[in-house]
């Protein structure tokens, strides 16, 4: 009988494993260092602490950052090579981009390096109109010709044209006549990928999903095959960027789906925990070894962006824009930025401390690891301070205090500062990177973060989070059960999600509700068909229906919901268009872009039961010297957080510690823990 589910997270640092039990509802969880050369051996390693029967696992949900690394570099994974073939006069398309300068002021600034090199970006006479007529028949020798020279010098074979959204005719008869030439190759055409107009975006998100695909099928393959040794004969699902699961074959088939599916897990376990706790304003604060991510919560789901680039520059939290490579799919709209445990402090030429962008990673790690890290991190400043205990992931790492000082010594000779001076200088400034994220993810959509909620987790989040909640004006900080392990906890949470969506491309006022109908009802018999593949693992089906929609003649849209009414979802998009942009315009006409399904399989999920509460004062297990700016050295309350019944309040300073993270009380606040064991701290103002 299988009976566990299994969620995989691999971080920068640490690799987290969290298994549900559904017979007994219990959670076991763990985390090991991750191991960058082979990520795989670092889940396996996990697999063996918590001694699971892999017999006896139902499904892996397995999230990863891999599709990021790829195009940043930084696994040493080489990207594929590939042709692409387009109209007659397009092929510079990609390389061309979108006339924005993404560093207005700066002369040095290059666009990043095309993906294809013009020397295999073909062209071919054919063309689609935008109505989907044929204007020009495809040049079917000149394809067979193309496949004959190319076959045998590159793995795959990328097809985009004009319209193909509209009528992918011609791209259909070019992947059959490219395939029957060379059936070893791996052909991949726009409307399979992003059946969206506009061409630059759709034959970006195209070449970056096929030259995903041969190394994403091959980590993917591999992790299968190593837990099927096991004896492991369940299903494997992946995070989607967007927040849902699906079937580890769509994952391979549509890896752009999966960019960002490690931190997508985090803030959909915070958007759990805000239904529960019914909270309609939270924001998901995610800091581990590497980077800190931030989203906001908004009535328990997370803000979704059509958008994302990979590879991009990000400065001070936001991303470049057109310093990367444009992929269009659902993203949870994440800020990210590099201030993590292992983020690197370091003087730069004008003398000035720094903290970031590079990180130590999980090898060799924080200098008081002791692993042979060389350079002081984040962590080490809060080891300095007193704010971590002598052990971390329950004795797996045994910090060294003296060569961290050592290290912060060195700085502090330099900037004439004292260790104290110095390791609370690094942690000043790591959060004001972080504080600069809460405001990018808050303010600039639109939304006040004094009317939120700081959701925080990660293995370093709760021991930064009250202090950024007092920079921000926020309120109240929650600390859930697991911070350290939450992104791993929220696969477990996930459900699974699968979209289907179709060009309309018409005005609003040109369409009536019987045309709209029609659509969704194809729509739906699509989506119904997928999913039903996986039904055995779902207690409920739910379907939603959106439309997306813009003024006439703008080029971004919204996102919609559909209930049946198009007048209803024309006032809906004028008031989300003056909500987000502090203005609408009635008398414009409005034109739908898309219509679009979305399907969740809800699946089996922990279940957080209330426990009665009494207030209790809980006894410390120890006092600790901790640093605090203003009273320096103070003498600091040191809980264990397992021993802390719901009802317990705990006066700051004070200091919990817990398996998988360690939550910093300053003085002058207090913390208490509720029904369902969140910490929530709050502070004097």
């Amino acid at each position: 009988m299988k009976y566990l589910r299994v969620g995989l997270d691999i971080g920068g640092t640490f690799t987290d494993v969290v298994v549900f039990d559904e017979r007994t509802l219990e959670l076991k969880l763990t985390k090991t260092l991750t191991t960058i050369d082979n990520p795989i051996r670092g889940i396996l390693n996990g697999l063996n602490k918590l001694s699971i029967d892999l017999t006896r696992v139902k499904s892996f949900v397995h999230a990863s950052t891999l599709g990021s690394n790829v195009f940043l570099g930084q696994l040493g994974l080489e990207i594929p090579k590939a042709v692409l073939i387009t109209n007659k006069g397009f092929r510079d398309v990609l390389e061309i981009g979108r006339q924005n300068r993404p560093k207005l002021y700066d002369p040095f600034f290059t666009k990043p390096k095309p993906l294809i090199p013009r020397s295999r970006r073909l062209e071919v006479r054919g063309r689609i109109g935008p109505h989907g007529e044929v204007i020009e028949e495809l040049d079917v020798d000149e394809i067979r010709r193309i496949a004959r020279e190319w076959c045998g010098r590159v793995r795959i074979f990328i097809v985009a044209f004009l319209h193909s959204y509209a009528n992918p005719l011609h791209e259909k008869l070019a992947k059959q006549v490219i395939e029957s030439e060379c059936p070893n190759s791996m052909v991949i055409a726009s409307h399979e990928v992003d059946p969206q107009p506009k061409e630059y975006e759709r034959f970006s998100t195209t070449v970056v999903n096929a030259l995903l695909r041969p190394v994403l099928s091959n980590y993917l393959t591999e992790l299968v095959k190593s837990l099927r040794a096991g004896g492991f004969d369940g299903d494997v699902y992946a995070m989607q960027s967007s927040g849902g699961l699906v079937p580890v074959d769509l994952a391979i088939e549509k890896p752009v789906l999966f960019i960002e599916s490690g931190p997508a897990a985090g803030s959909i376990a915070t958007s759990y925990f805000s239904k529960i706790l019914g909270l309609d304003k939270v924001i998901s604060f995610d800091m581990g070894g590497t980077t800190a991510k931030v989203c906001a919560i908004v009535n328990g789901e997370p803000l979704i962006t059509s958008e994302y680039e990979v590879g991009g520059e990000v400065h001070m939290g936001r991303l470049i824009r057109g310093s990367g490579y444009v992929v269009r799919a659902s993203f949870i709209d994440l800020v990210e930025v590099s201030a993590g445990g292992g983020t690197i402090a370091w003087i730069d030429s004008g003398g000035v401390l720094r903290v970031g962008p590079k990180s130590a990673g999980s090898h060799p790690g924080p200098v008081c690891y002791g692993r042979g890290g060389k350079y002081a991190t984040v962590t080490d400043a809060n080891f300095i301070l007193g704010r971590l205990p002598r052990e971390l992931a329950g004795g797996e790492i045994v910090l060294q205090e003296d060569p961290a000082k050592d290290v912060l010594s060195e700085i502090g000779k330099t900037l004439g500062l004292s260790i104290e001076e110095v390791a609370l200088g690094i942690i000043k400034i790591s959060n004001a990177l972080m504080a600069r994220a809460i405001r990018i993810a808050t303010l600039e959509r639109g939304l006040d973060p004094r009317e939120f909620r700081l959701f925080a987790f990660g293995g370093a989040g709760p021991l930064h989070a009250v202090e950024l909640a007092q920079e921000l004006g926020i309120p109240e900080v929650l600390i859930p059960p697991m911070p350290g392990v939450l992104s791993a906890l929220g696969l477990i949470l996930a459900d699974y999600k699968y979209e289907v969506y179709t060009t309309v491309m018409k005005r609003a006022d040109e369409v009536d509700d019987t045309y709209l109908f029609k659509v969704f009802e194809s729509l739906v018999r699509r989506a119904h068909q997928k999913v039903m593949e996986h039904s055995r693992d779902f207690t409920d089906i739910r379907m939603y229906k959106y439309l997306t929609m813009r003024y006439k003649g703008q080029g971004q849209e919204l996102l919609i919901s559909y209930s049946g009414s198009i007048s209803e979802c024309i006032d809906q998009f004028h008031k989300l268009y003056e909500t987000r942009y502090g203005y609408h315009m009635p008398e414009e006409p409005v034109e739908i872009v898309l219509a679009k399904v979305v399907v969740l399989g809800i699946m089996s999920k922990p279940r957080f039961t209330k426990s009665p509460v009494y207030r209790n004062s809980p006894r410390h297990e120890l006092i600790r010297k901790v640093y605090f700016e203003d009273v320096g050295w103070i003498a600091t309350r040191i809980y264990r957080r397992e021993n802390l019944r719901p009802g317990a309040f705990i006066e700051g300073p004070s200091i919990v510690e817990e398996y998988s993270s360690t939550i910093l009380i300053p003085p002058r606040c207090n913390a208490f823990v509720d029904e369902y064991s969140i910490i929530h701290v709050r502070c004097e103002k």
